[in-house]
């Protein structure tokens, strides 16, 4: 049996069978480490809303170019369905709002009322450069497509997008083979045979799984709650499901749940998965857990990263996007409270006492 053979039957495989030992966890010294290392005690406040109360904000990633940073996030009005949008800043604490990037299509088209992007291959070291990474001559976006109009309105799948700059406020184009996972494909696993939610694409150089690029996202089963999931690639175009069960599964006591929004990060040696958690403990809220080999995942049962504090965010606090630049961690979140649906912003020193 060639390499090839014996790589796709190892992802076909159930991950109970793929060898979880205790080698494979990260131990508790190393979660509370971590815990350290990311812990956003401050929060900043509001940093991006709507420009009416009927317009939410969604979903932060965030990415450097040049001298600039860099926020595509999305927005929904009117509860027709989500598009998505490219910010900018020169502090990561004021944004300009610049323009669609990823809109609705045709009435019968796959995702012609949902078009939910975030980006792909950004340089996961915890203290990198938060520059994307080009493959074949292009920058690249995972995103949720939906043929239905209103939030999130199942059933949902995953395209990408791509453009030769990341930066430009112009339509960014749309993959003739999308979308490349569904609810519907014969391989589908019982965590994911509802909906598909947010992807995240990371390119690990090392090749840990026998292959370049991996993908993280969260699926939806028949009886409503989430769970995170993998899946592996060559080329960004053709996916191969990894393992058959979800790699990421909170709520299994009260049979309630959702694990979501995977965001992942190297730090050191300890590959951090950031997420958010609901409603198997009150409300949503970030979380992470750690992992040695991209495939098994430890989970940190201490406080939350972010939860429900402020008038702004006394709904949900979640949705991560955590990175670390000169020294301060900053944590970008979705909120949801007084303000309506927005994006707000934790870090790990009170900034404001920067200006003082």
């Amino acid at each position: 049996m060639n390499r090839s053979c014996i790589l796709l039957l190892f992802a076909s495989l159930p991950l109970s069978s793929v060898g979880q030992t205790p080698e494979s966890s990260v131990d508790p010294g190393t979660l509370q480490r971590i815990y350290e290392e990311v812990k956003t005690p401050f929060k900043h406040g509001v940093i991006l809303k709507g420009e009416s109360r009927d317009e939410l904000v969604d979903c932060p990633s965030i990415f450097r170019h040049g001298d600039h940073w860099y926020m595509m996030y999305v927005a929904i009005s009117n509860q027709i369905g989500y598009q998505t949008f490219l910010a900018r800043s020169d502090d990561l604490l004021r944004w300009e709002k610049l323009g669609r990037i990823l809109s609705f299509t045709q009435p019968g088209d796959w995702d012609a009322w949902q078009a939910d992007g975030g980006i792909a291959l950004c340089d996961p070291r915890w203290e990198g450069t938060h520059e994307l990474t080009g493959f074949d001559g292009k920058y690249w976006m995972s995103y949720i497509g939906g043929a239905l109009q209103g939030y999130e309105t199942d059933p949902l799948s995953i395209g990408l997008a791509w453009t030769t700059d990341p930066t430009a406020v112009r339509e960014w184009n749309r993959l003739r083979e999308n979308p490349v996972l569904t609810p519907s494909q014969p391989d589908v696993r019982a965590f994911e045979s509802r909906t598909l939610y947010k992807s995240q694409i990371i390119h690990d150089e090392a090749e840990t799984l026998g292959w370049p690029f991996v993908m993280y996202y969260n699926g939806k089963a028949k009886n409503g709650w989430e769970r995170i999931g993998m899946a592996v690639s060559r080329d960004l175009v053709h996916w191969t499901r990894f393992g058959g069960e979800p790699v990421v599964v909170n709520g299994e006591a009260e049979q309630r749940g959702i694990s979501g929004d995977p965001q992942i990060v190297r730090i050191g040696d300890v590959w951090t998965m950031f997420y958010f958690g609901a409603f198997w403990k009150p409300g949503a809220f970030d979380t992470f857990a750690c992992s040695r080999d991209l495939v098994h995942w430890t989970k940190w049962e201490g406080s939350p990263l972010i939860e429900p504090s402020e008038p702004f965010d006394e709904t949900y606090a979640h949705k991560p996007w955590v990175l670390k630049w000169q020294g301060v961690v900053y944590h970008f979140y979705c909120a949801v409270g007084k303000e309506g649906r927005v994006i707000a912003l934790a870090t790990s020193r009170d900034l404001r006492l920067d200006r003082e």
